[in-house]
């Protein structure tokens, strides 16, 4: 009884998280986050442990995790890797971990979490793995977060991720921000000062979404003329996210790449951790 109750308990609300070692990098950066009043959608992480019992099917954390998603009481959740040393400045592992977004039911999410899980033991991330000189055996997290159905969304570099110049360079598209990150269209693009000028802007080409699907899923949706053709982002949000940057910074002081979405003009921050060069 009393393992099963330490792996229940390793099932935490992400403000709670304070191990990175326990729970990941993703996870423990999240909650950070969220201990510093920024606006992260709620969730919890998996522990690497917690995460293996699930993978096992071992009940009492099963059960831990579906009360988990009973407290969130969110209409569905994305489920992402918080592997221990992912989202560093020396490894971000970006592309090489599954992430899959709105999830509904529990058994869906369960069996997320086991799919993320093998996603670390997939040839290319071992193989990224040994490139980066990481050794020893591959431990998964597990974040779940709150689904965000993104009106627009992308990532924000708080200085510029090629030239290393002290500017901010936003990039946005409509839809969700796997649109963006995947590489799936050009998203309209910023250079930003840290005293809010806008040095650049560049229309993109977002001919395609990224949405939710009614029944779970993600699917892609072609955009209309009137709104592929148009800028993301007013210069009210571009100033929204370069202050949002700048208490990430306080927060994390290094430079950082930032994941973040709009809903109904309300700003969330997905995800935050050290530009890396891959």
């Amino acid at each position: 009884m009393a393992v099963e109750k330490k792996l229940s308990m390793s099932v935490d609300r992400f403000e709670d998280i304070t191990d990175p070692l326990l729970h990941g990098g993703k996870s423990y950066q999240l909650g950070a986050a969220i201990r510093a009043g920024l606006p992260v959608p709620p969730g919890f992480g998996i522990s690497c442990e917690a995460v293996e019992a699930v993978v096992r099917a071992e009940p009492a954390t099963c059960r831990g995790v579906v009360a988990a998603l009973q407290d969130l009481a969110a209409d569905s959740v994305a489920v992402r890797s918080s592997a221990i040393g992912e989202d560093s400045s020396d490894a971000s592992f970006a592309g090489h971990h599954l992430s899959l977004m709105h999830l509904r039911s529990p058994e869906a999410i369960l069996d997320g979490i086991r799919q993320v899980w093998q996603s670390g033991c997939d040839p290319g991330a071992l193989a990224y793995r040994q490139k980066k000189g990481i050794a020893g055996p591959v431990r998964i997290g597990v974040a779940v977060q709150a689904m965000v159905d993104a009106d627009c969304s992308g990532v924000l570099f708080s200085r510029h991720p090629v030239t290393g110049a002290d500017e901010m360079v936003i990039e946005a598209s409509w839809g969700l921000g796997e649109g963006v990150v995947s590489g799936l269209v050009i998203p309209d693009h910023y250079r930003v000062s840290r005293t809010g000028e806008i040095v650049e802007t560049r229309l993109g080409e977002k001919d395609v979404a990224i949405q939710l699907r009614v029944d779970g899923g993600t699917e892609e949706r072609p955009v209309e003329q009137a709104r592929a053709t148009v800028l993301c982002l007013s210069n009210d949000q571009i100033d929204d996210l370069r202050r949002l940057a700048i208490r990430c910074e306080a927060l994390f002081p290094q430079g950082l790449d930032i994941e973040w979405a709009y809903r109904e003009g309300e700003l969330f921050l997905l995800q935050c951790r050290p530009i890396s060069t891959k």
